[in-house]
C-alpha cells in the first residue's frame, strides 16, 4: 500500500484542492506495455535481464490494483492521503510517477483558480488567458482545463473548449488594432440591420463616423485626435461579429481614443439593432481606468436613453496575479471581468505542489519513513481519514484512523491528537462526519460513475463554502487542523521507536 499525499499547502495559503483523479483513473485503464515499449526497453535495459522480464510486461495490467480516494475537487490539507493505492508492488511502483505527475499540476492549478476566484468574488467573470505562457502544449491545456475546475468562466484555449466543452471567451489583439492605417482600409462599408425581415444594409461607416463627432462634442474630448486606423479596427471586428463586439482600447490612449472610438462603434451598432458587450483593457492603471470607462458609458447611456450601456463589461488583463485583484479590490475597481494568464498557468509563487509517493505498508506490515526532519517521517499502515464538523456546518478537522477503529460518530467526544507532538490534543464533538475515502478503482475497472467537469467544478466550490472564511484569506490565513486518533497515535511512536536506531555515548 502507497500513499499520495503532500507536505504544505500551496501559495502560502491553508488549503489545498485535490484534481487529476479523473486522468489517473483514464491511465489505469489504458495501463499496458505495447510491443514497441517492450521492443524499446529492450534497448534500453542491460543484456543480462530475462525474456521473462519482457513476458512479464507485456501481461501486466493493474486488475490487481484497489484505489481509494478523496471525491475530485474536495478542499484537502497536508498529511491527508489523497489516494490510497494497494497492489502488487512492482505494479504499483510503476504508476507512481504517472500518478504523481497527473496529480501535482492538476491539484496546484485548480488551487491557484480557486483563489483568484476568492480573491475577485463571486460576481467578476474570470477567463483564462494562459496558453502562451504555458509550459508547452500539454500544460496548456491541462491549465485551461483545471483552472475552470477551479472556479474559472471561460478559456481563450479554443481546443481546450472544444475537447472539454469549457465556454470560449477572447477579444482581439493590439496587432489587429495596429494593422489599420485609417478608414480607407476598410473593404466593406455597410451591415444588415438585426431584424428578422431583409432589411437594406446601411453604411456602417458612415454611421460611426457621425457618431464619433456628436461623441467628441458631448464627451469634450477632441474627435480629431482619435486614431482613425483604431476606428476603422474596430467597425472591421463590429461588422464580423456584431453580436458580441468587445473592444481592446488602450493601444493609443484609452481616455482620448479608445473609448471615444468604442462607444461611436457601439451607438452604431445600436442603431441597427445591436448590442455591444464591452472593452477590454491591458495596461496602465487599472483601477483608475475602469472607472473612467464605467463614467464614461454611463453618461453615455443616460444621454441617449440607453440603460443596458451601464452594465456592459469593463474586462481587465495585463499580469494579473492574486495581489493585483486584492489590490484593485482596495482601490474601487470597476472591472466586470479578469483576464488572466501567466501567474495562473504558470503558477509563479509556487511552480510544484509537491506530492510524494509513499510505501507504508506490505503484505500486511507496515512500513515508517525515519528522518531527522520530523515533517518528512511518513504515518505508517493503511488509515481510514474523516472530515468532523462543527454545529455551524463548517469543517472542523480532519483525523485519520487505523482501519479497524470505530469511526467517529456524531455526538461523541473524539480524541484528536497532533501526529508528532504529545501535548497538542484536543477533544472534538462532531456534529456531522464524513468518511473521505470511496473505492474508485477495483477489479480492474472503475469502481463507481465518474463525475463531469461540471460537477467537479461544482464540488470545488460546495467544499469550499465548509471552510471558515479565515481558513481561506489570503493574509495569515488560520491552519486548518489534521490529527490521528489515540490509538494511531501511539501504533506511529511505537513503530518509531522499534525501527529507529539507538545511539551510543562513549
Amino acid at each position: 500500500t502507497f500513499d499520495l499525499f503532500f507536505r504544505m499547502n500551496p501559495f502560502k495559503g491553508e488549503f489545498t484542492i485535490f484534481a487529476g483523479l479523473s486522468d489517473c483513473l483514464k491511465f489505469l485503464e489504458n495501463f499496458h506495455y505495447s510491443e514497441t515499449d517492450i521492443k524499446y526497453l529492450r534497448t534500453v535495459l542491460p543484456e543480462s535481464v530475462e525474456d521473462e522480464f519482457f513476458h512479464f510486461l507485456q501481461q501486466l495490467s493493474p486488475k490487481d490494483v484497489t484505489v481509494c480516494a478523496l471525491s475530485e475537487g474536495s478542499v484537502c490539507f497536508p498529511r491527508i492521503p489523497l489516494m490510497r493505492i494497494t497492489g502488487p508492488l512492482i505494479v504499483v511502483q510503476l504508476l507512481e510517477t504517472t500518478f504523481l505527475t497527473l496529480v501535482n499540476y492538476s491539484s496546484l492549478i485548480t488551487t491557484n483558480a480557486a483563489r483568484f476566484r476568492i480573491a475577485a468574488g463571486k460576481e467578476i467573470s474570470l477567463l483564462e488567458f494562459g496558453l502562451r505562457r504555458a509550459q508547452g502544449p500539454d500544460g496548456g491545456l491541462s491549465a485551461s482545463r483545471y483552472a475552470y475546475i477551479g472556479g474559472f468562466d471561460g478559456t481563450s484555449n479554443v481546443l481546450a473548449g472544444k475537447l472539454f466543452a469549457i465556454p470560449v471567451k477572447g477579444t482581439h489583439a493590439h496587432a489587429f488594432v495596429t494593422s489599420f492605417t485609417g478608414l480607407e482600409d476598410l473593404s466593406s462599408r455597410e451591415l444588415k440591420k438585426n431584424t428578422e425581415g431583409q432589411g437594406p444594409d446601411k453604411d456602417f461607416v458612415t454611421l460611426c463616423v457621425d457618431w464619433r463627432t456628436q461623441l467628441g462634442e458631448f464627451l469634450s474630448i477632441l474627435a480629431s485626435e482619435a486614431h482613425d486606423g483604431e476606428l476603422a479596427a474596430f467597425i472591421s471586428y463590429a461588422m464580423a461579429f456584431p453580436k458580441s463586439f468587445v473592444a481592446l482600447i488602450d493601444t493609443y490612449d484609452v481616455s482620448k481614443s479608445g473609448l471615444l472610438n468604442f462607444c461611436a462603434v457601439a451607438l452604431a451598432l445600436n442603431d441597427l439593432g445591436y448590442k455591444a458587450l464591452g472593452i477590454r483593457i491591458d495596461s496602465g492603471d487599472l483601477a483608475y481606468l475602469s472607472r473612467v470607462v464605467k463614467e464614461t458609458i454611463e453618461c453615455v447611456g443616460k444621454q441617449y436613453h440607453l440603460p443596458w450601456f451601464k452594465d456592459m463589461v469593463i474586462t481587465a488583463s495585463n499580469d494579473i496575479n492574486e495581489e493585483t485583484i486584492l489590490s484593485l479590490n482596495e482601490q474601487g475597481h470597476k472591472i466586470t471581468c479578469f483576464g488572466i494568464g501567466t501567474h495562473l498557468v504558470t503558477c509563479q509563487r509556487q511552480p510544484a505542489l509537491g506530492c510524494v509517493f509513499k510505501l507504508v505498508e506490505v503484505n500486511n506490515k507496515p512500513k515508517i519513513k525515519l528522518s531527522q526532519d520530523v515533517e518528512k517521517v511518513t504515518m505508517p499502515g493503511q488509515k481510514e481519514a474523516f472530515r468532523l464538523y462543527s454545529s455551524d456546518g463548517h469543517a472542523l478537522i480532519d483525523i485519520l484512523q487505523r482501519p479497524g477503529e470505530d469511526p467517529p460518530q456524531v455526538g461523541k467526544r473524539v480524541l484528536c491528537r497532533h501526529p508528532f507532538e504529545e501535548s497538542k490534543r484536543a477533544y472534538v464533538m462532531p456534529h456531522k462526519v464524513e468518511p473521505l475515502y470511496t473505492a474508485v478503482w477495483k477489479n480492474g475497472q472503475i469502481a463507481q460513475n465518474m463525475p463531469t467537469l461540471v460537477e467537479i467544478r461544482q464540488n470545488v466550490q460546495e467544499s469550499l463554502r465548509t471552510l471558515r472564511q479565515d481558513h481561506k484569506r489570503s493574509l495569515n490565513p488560520t491552519p486548518f487542523k489534521v490529527g490521528v486518533s489515540d490509538d494511531l497515535y501511539h501504533f506511529i511512536h511505537d513503530l518509531w521507536l522499534e525501527n529507529a536506531p539507538i545511539g551510543e555515548l562513549s
